[in-house]
């Protein structure tokens, strides 16, 4: 019977450290970065298209959603037009 516990006590433990180390997609990545630099987050939807514009001082990202598939173009300052 402690056998038994121990087992399904450790296939838990197993089973949420695989679910809790996901990766993330570069989406959530830009994101979380921009968001810890202190940017500025604009969003618009229309329909089943999104857009994400997020800015700094010296750094532009904008995110765009449609279809399913994910655009993301970035801007630093010193990039050239």
């Amino acid at each position: 019977m402690k056998k038994a516990i121990f087992m399904s006590f450790m296939a838990l433990l197993f089973s949420m450290s695989i679910t809790s180390c996901r990766e993330q997609t570069e989406k959530e990545r830009v994101m979380e970065e921009m968001k810890d630099e202190g940017a500025t987050v604009k969003e618009k939807r229309d329909g089943d298209e999104t857009k994400i514009k997020m800015e700094t001082e010296n750094k532009e990202v904008k995110i765009k959603e449609e279809d399913g598939e994910t655009k993301i173009k970035e801007k630093t300052e010193n990039d050239d037009n």
